[in-house]
C-alpha cells in the first residue's frame, strides 16, 4: 500500500509517496507562490503528486490515499483550510480540490504541525508511545498533541497552540496579537533577534565574523557556532535562549505528563548542545520531580520529512 504525503508550505509544496514501512520511495516538489489562488495552488499540488509517483515508479492507481499538511487552522472534517495566514486562504477546499485533481483519490488534510507530530509518532521519535508530543522550534513553535493515539486538536480543531501561551505578561509582541508569548521567545526568529541584540551590544563577538560583519547575515546557528568557539557572548544568547525553551516546555510537560517530547524544527539540530541543557533544567523544574516515571525529553528524528510521512499517514486517523 502507498500514500501521498503532501506538505504545503509558505514556500514549497513538498510531496512523498511513502510504503507500509513509511520510507518515502518518490519525491515531488513545487513552488508555493502564495498568495495567489486556491485552484492553482492545488494544481500544482497535483503535479507535484504525479512527479512523485514518477519517481517511484509507480501510477496513480497504485496509491491508496493522500494526505496533507498545511499551515493554519484546519477542518479536518470538511477538508477546509478555514484560516491560513502564511497562504492567505479563508475556507479553502483543499481537500475536494486535490482530490479532483488526482481522479477522485480519498484524500485528507491536517494542521502540518500536526502530521509532523503524527510522523514523529508512527516512525520517528515517538514510535511506540502512547501520548506523544512535538514541540517545533521554527519561525513560530509548532506544537502537535498525541494522546491515547490520538491527535488532540480541540472541539473546533485549533487546540494545541502552545506556543501561544504566555510567558511574560506584557512582554514582546506576537504576531497573534498578544504580547509575551512563548513564541517570542523560544522561535528560531527569536533566537534570531536575540543573536542581533548580543551582536550589537559586543561588537568584538566572534558572532561578528561568522557572519562577516553583516548582522543581516544571521541565523540560528550563529551564537551556537560562536559558542563553540569560545564567544562569551554567543554562549550567554545560548544559554538563555534554552533557558526560554525550557520554561515552556516545563508548562507543557507539567500540563500533559506525555511518555515522550520530542523538539523538532531547525534548531534541533544542535542535538544534545540544545537538548541536554534543557532536559537537566526540566529535570529541576518540572512539578513531577519525584515521581517514578518521567516524561523523556528526546530530538526529534525525521527532520524535514515528518510532515510528509505524518500527513500520508492520516487514513489511519479517519478509519
Amino acid at each position: 500500500m502507498y500514500n501521498l504525503g503532501i506538505d504545503l508550505g509558505g514556500t514549497n509544496i513538498a510531496v512523498g509517496v511513502v510504503n507500509e514501512k513509511y520510507e518515502i520511495i518518490g519525491r515531488g516538489k513545487k513552488k508555493t507562490n502564495a498568495p495567489r489562488p486556491v485552484e492553482e495552488i492545488a494544481d500544482d499540488i497535483a503535479a507535484a503528486c504525479r512527479m512523485a509517483i514518477e519517481d517511484a515508479g509507480l501510477t496513480l492507481a497504485d496509491i491508496s490515499s493522500a494526505g496533507i499538511g498545511a499551515p493554519g487552522s484546519i477542518d479536518p472534517v470538511n477538508g477546509v483550510i478555514a484560516t491560513s495566514n502564511n497562504l492567505r486562504f479563508s475556507n479553502a477546499p483543499m481537500v475536494a480540490l486535490v482530490s479532483e485533481r488526482l481522479e477522485g483519490i480519498k484524500c485528507y488534510i491536517e494542521n502540518d504541525a500536526n502530521a509532523a507530530a503524527y510522523g514523529e509518532y508512527m516512525a520517528g521519535a515517538g514510535k511506540g508511545t502512547n501520548d506523544f508530543i512535538t514541540i517545533t522550534l521554527g519561525t513560530g513553535v509548532g506544537c502537535g498533541i498525541i494522546i491515547g493515539g490520538k491527535l488532540f486538536t480541540g472541539s473546533n480543531y485549533a487546540g494545541g497552540e502552545l506556543g501561544h501561551t504566555v510567558m511574560i505578561y506584557g512582554g514582546e509582541q506576537c504576531t497573534c496579537g498578544r504580547k509575551g508569548c512563548w513564541e517570542t521567545y523560544a522561535s528560531a526568529t527569536a533566537l534570531i533577534r536575540q543573536t542581533k541584540a548580543a551582536m550589537e551590544k559586543n561588537p568584538d563577538s566572534v558572532m561578528w565574523q561568522l557572519t562577516d560583519g553583516s548582522i543581516d547575515r544571521v541565523s540560528g546557528r550563529t551564537a551556537f557556532d560562536a559558542m563553540r568557539k569560545g564567544d562569551v557572548a554567543g554562549k550567554a544568547v545560548v544559554d538563555q535562549y534554552a533557558l526560554y525553551v525550557t520554561c515552556g516546555i516545563t508548562n507543557v510537560v507539567n500540563t500533559f505528563q506525555p511518555d515522550v517530547l520530542c523538539i523538532g524544527g531547525g534548531i534541533s539540530h544542535e542535538g544534545e548542545t540544545l537538548i541536554a541543557p534543557i532536559r537537566e533544567d526540566n529535570q529541576k523544574q518540572r512539578y513531577s520531580k519525584n515521581v517514578a516515571k518521567q516524561t523523556e525529553i528526546r530530538a526529534a528524528l525525521l527532520g524535514n520529512d515528518a510532515g510528509i510521512i505524518g500527513a500520508a499517514c492520516l487514513y489511519n486517523l479517519n478509519n
